[in-house]
């Protein structure tokens, strides 16, 4: 691993960790949407730290620590009344739409969440989420080669249940997925398959499973 590897990874690590921050987080990020590999290096990371705190119990603050809270805010000022309420109902409806539009237009943050494996174990795809988990991107490591007659069909497959189909996939750039009906459940399984050319007939995986990874 030469100098700049080296940093890339003590990057992904911070990133992973939550410790870079401010204008190098962002850049960093801008960089994760373009790079599979340097997106690998943080899912790596982010499952490594995943365990660090799993032996830790919750710990609520005392009511004590709230009051003091709210002591220590400032106070809220009463509206002039001057300021005519229309005036008010108009700007508060204005930032309304404005906001409402700004999240409807958006585009979800997205982190690596896994890798998907061949049958080696070797990392072929990214798998990455948003906050929320119901806006995913998919990302190939590399080409994958696919015939004409064939297609690359992906999967959600909840711990003891049948495999839901989350569509087809590209097979040399990204794929954005939005679950509408489905969730990303702790031990579901992320899969692909390879399909007849427009997915399976049946609604469920007809053919191999080539790449797989469990949340």
């Amino acid at each position: 691993m030469n100098d700049s590897e080296k940093r890339d990874d003590m990057l992904a690590a911070e990133y992973a960790l939550g410790s870079l921050r401010g204008g190098a987080r962002l850049q960093f990020q801008k960089r994760l949407a373009d790079d599979p590999e340097l997106a690998a290096r943080v899912a790596y990371w982010q499952k490594m730290f995943s365990t660090l705190d799993s032996h830790l119990a919750p710990v609520h603050p005392p009511e004590r620590v709230w009051k003091r809270i709210l002591l220590d805010l400032p106070a809220q000022k009463r509206l002039r009344k001057s300021r005519p309420y229309v005036g008010w109902m108009a700007a508060a409806g204005l930032a309304a739409v404005t906001v409402a539009g700004w999240y409807a237009l958006r585009t979800p943050e997205l982190a690596p969440l896994m890798v998907l494996n061949d049958a080696q174990q070797h990392g072929q795809w990214i798998v990455s989420a948003d906050a929320s988990r119901e806006h995913l991107s998919i990302i190939p490591l590399r080409p994958n080669a696919v015939a004409a007659q064939h297609s690359l069909q992906l999967w959600l497959i909840p711990d003891g249940q049948a495999p839901v189909s989350l569509g087809l996939l590209q097979n040399s750039v990204a794929t954005r997925v939005t679950l509408r009906n489905t969730a990303l459940t702790h031990d579901a399984t992320i899969a692909i398959s390879l399909e007849p050319k427009g997915g399976s007939p049946t609604g469920l995986p007809t053919g191999p499973v080539l790449y797989s990874g469990k949340i």
